[in-house]
């Protein structure tokens, strides 16, 4: 085991996790790429190409997490499923205008745009949104534990 990959690896894990928890670095992506760093690093020694398909799964996982979860959370606080899909696109265009912050606002704002434009509910339209965000903090919880999956996995997988 090389002791200077494993330290570097364990830098991007937890950089990866402060990025999953403040939407300004993408934390899956580092916790992953600080897998395959290592893997370089190692010559690939006890990471093979099944591992890295699983974790690449999960990460898929992830990634969808953030779409799916507020969404539903939408969905559960009465916003129809144009608003569902308003929270879906309101992430997509955010996170290209406000970078990873738009995890959190475009959810929140699409749900709530499309709801109060379709109804003319404003107080129902906040419920809208205000689900978007406990979604989006679900989604958030979720990726976390995904996360700490993903690096008790690679543990196991470099020390046995």
């Amino acid at each position: 085991m090389n002791a200077t990959a494993l330290l570097i690896a364990i830098v991007f894990f937890v950089i990866g996790f402060i990025g999953t928890v403040l939407p300004m670095l993408p934390g899956p992506i580092l916790v992953y790429g600080g897998m395959v760093l290592y893997g370089f690093m190692t010559d690939f020694q006890s990471l093979d190409v099944l591992f890295f398909v699983v974790q690449g799964v999960v990460l898929l996982l992830i990634f969808a997490s953030d779409y799916v979860s507020s969404a539903a959370g939408a969905r559960f606080f009465g916003g129809s499923p144009k608003s569902s899909v308003g929270a879906v696109l309101g992430t997509l265009v955010a996170v290209l205008f406000l970078g990873p912050l738009g995890i959190i606002i475009g959810p929140l704002a699409g749900a709530s745009i499309v709801h109060f434009l379709q109804t003319g509910d404003f107080k129902g339209a906040l419920r809208a949104g205000f689900g978007t965000f406990l979604g989006t903090l679900g989604g958030t919880i979720f990726k976390l534990f995904a996360e700490i999956v993903m690096v008790i996995y690679f543990f196991v997988t470099i020390l046995l």
